[in-house]
């Protein structure tokens, strides 16, 4: 019987040896979450395995964090994992940036420097609560280049539970959007429209900051069409995508016509169009008081080919930003945040994957889109809130609407279109029709194509400090930030990616949170549960053992 024994644990010891000696040889990890958390998309992968050299990250969440912060690590750590299985030249290395305290201030400067927001949390310990600063950030380096890779994504409203899903829902495509930046070998290029009164460049340079890290860009001045159309779609024919922000006067013929060959033959667009004239610096100028027209940019037939029309109207919204308004003169003033209704805050339906998993949007004096019914295929990327009307123009807008609550009855057509993709083979809007200028090449029918229309053209438009651009979607009255940026480079990487990157925001990682009710609700048995049963199962062994030798060596 002993024999026996023995001969049984010899087989397990050399089972457990031999498994061990595989596994030297032979590693596999097998994700058995639900939602396939730890299996990565196939153009994670594969940009992942184009690295044939070291790629070293550093991961800035090492020492005594919040306990949300050391999930956001763990899961950080193993998503790296996961990309290094598929490529042995990722490593990494946890960081405690703050570890030097008498160098923590110099630090905390150096990182913000670089563009490392720090998060403000508070941290409760011993009856004590405290601020401490955390840095959620990764850095990636190869090649002696170097991305930056936010882990911490934060969202409106969001609990901070809710944040931290929230992040590790976006962390695949955060480090792949790096790992894409670090083997761009031959960008695609960006034409920045001109001459028709446009947003200068120090008004959206943030976004063209942004976007240089995937694009070559280039500016492209219309006011040469007349004399010289052919010239002009040649060289806009050497560009992948058009932008064209925020235009003020109105668009010739030929200029449109120019414009639809470029699309017809492949070029990828983006127009940002406020089809009134209306600005908050009118009112304050105006000494409260402006008078909204609508603007003549004479495109309307130009979109409605395309499907789309932008209405001239404004859109009224009971989910707001806000606007800050100064009182008193001197050391006295006092700046005061309030309601603005015209200048909705647009949360996404996270239908898409430009509008996934995106902070709120910040729109002014925004109008409406309509979708018309013909071939090509639309998709709504944001909308107004179910509590919102439109307004038509001309109407004389004032700071006297804050004296007065909103009739809150009249708020009962909302859900109005405001970015719309349009995607589908694409005809000219002038087949069929005389051309307004003579081009060396021309087409009526195109290959599939895609473009974006959204009806307001400060989306894009970062504000100033001391002449210097601010972030895109930062607001410095109110110290807010919104979603602006990300949801714009999502636009543009969404119709220039050949990847199929931007797919992966389309992912779903679901956490599960705990319920604060039932966890006071249940408190008590939990506990009961938790320490009572190992304790009544451990004396019940003690007794059936104790029991069991008395009875084996009794005489």
């Amino acid at each position: 019987m002993k024999s026996n024994l023995l001969f049984s644990l010899a087989k397990v010891l050399v089972a457990v040896i031999v498994l061990n000696l595989l596994g030297a040889f032979v590693y596999q990890r097998f994700d058995l979450t639900e939602d396939s958390r730890y299996t990565l998309s196939d153009p994670a992968i594969e940009i992942s395995q184009t690295f044939d050299g070291p790629v070293i990250i550093d991961v800035l969440l090492d020492g005594k964090i919040p306990s949300e912060f050391a999930r956001l690590k763990t899961e950080t750590l193993q998503l790296i994992a996961s990309f290094a299985d598929h490529n042995k030249n990722i490593k990494y290395n946890l960081v405690n940036p703050l570890e030097d305290e008498s160098k923590a201030q110099q630090t905390i400067l150096d990182l913000q420097r670089i563009g490392l927001t720090p998060a403000n949390v508070t941290v409760e310990e011993g009856g004590k609560v405290s601020q401490e600063l955390i840095f959620p950030w990764a850095m990636v380096t190869y090649n002696n280049q170097t991305m930056k890779v936010p882990l911490l994504k934060n969202k409106l409203g969001s609990s901070s539970e809710e944040r931290i899903n929230n992040s590790v829902q976006q962390l695949e495509y955060a480090f792949a959007d790096a790992f894409t930046k670090l083997n761009i070998k031959e960008k695609k290029r960006v034409a920045v429209l001109k001459g028709n009164g446009e947003l200068d460049d120090i008004f959206i340079a943030d976004y063209l900051t942004s976007i240089r890290d995937y694009y070559n860009l280039g500016a492209i001045t219309l006011d040469s069409v007349e004399a010289n159309p052919s010239e002009v779609l040649k060289q806009l024919k050497n560009y992948d995508l058009a932008l064209i922000a925020k235009p003020t006067e109105a668009f010739s013929d030929q200029e449109k016509y120019v414009l639809d060959q470029f699309i017809i033959q492949g070029g990828k667009s983006i127009w940002l169009i406020d089809q009134v004239a209306m600005e908050v610096d009118s009112i304050f100028k105006g000494g409260g008081s402006a008078l909204a027209l609508p603007r003549e940019l004479n495109l309307k037939d130009f979109f409605f080919k395309y499907g789309i029309r932008i209405n001239p109207v404004l859109v009224n919204d009971l989910y707001f930003t806000q606007i800050v308004l100064a009182s008193g003169e001197g050391n006295d003033s006092q700046y005061n945040p309030v309601p603005w209704y015209y200048n909705p805050m647009v949360f996404s339906n996270n239908d898409h994957p430009i509008n996934t998993n995106i902070e709120a949007v910040r729109y002014q004096f925004a109008n409406t889109l309509d979708t018309l019914a013909n071939a090509y295929q639309k998709t709504v990327l944001l909308r107004s809130s179910p509590l919102s009307k439109v307004e038509g123009v001309p109407k004389q807008i004032g700071l006297d609407i804050l004296n007065s609550p909103p009739d809150k009855e009249s708020y009962s057509d909302g859900n109005h279109p405001l970015a719309v993709l349009v995607e589908g083979a694409f005809t000219s809007a002038y087949k069929n029709r005389v051309k307004p200028a003579k081009l060396n090449e021309s087409l009526d029918e195109g290959p599939q194509n895609q473009m974006i229309v959204i009806s307001d053209g400060d989306l894009i438009r970062n504000q100033l400090r001391n002449g210097q651009p601010l972030e895109l979607g930062y607001d410095k009255w109110t110290n807010s930030n919104y979603g602006n940026k990300e949801f714009l480079v999502n636009c543009i990487n969404y119709l220039l990616d050949d990847t199929g990157l931007i797919n992966i925001r389309n992912k779903r990682v679901s956490i599960p949170l705990l319920d604060p009710e039932k966890i006071v609700a249940q408190k008590t048995k939990w506990q009961l549960l938790n320490i009572g049963v190992p304790t009544i199962l451990t004396l019940l062994f003690g007794i059936i053992f104790g029991y069991y030798r008395k009875k084996k060596f009794s005489t």
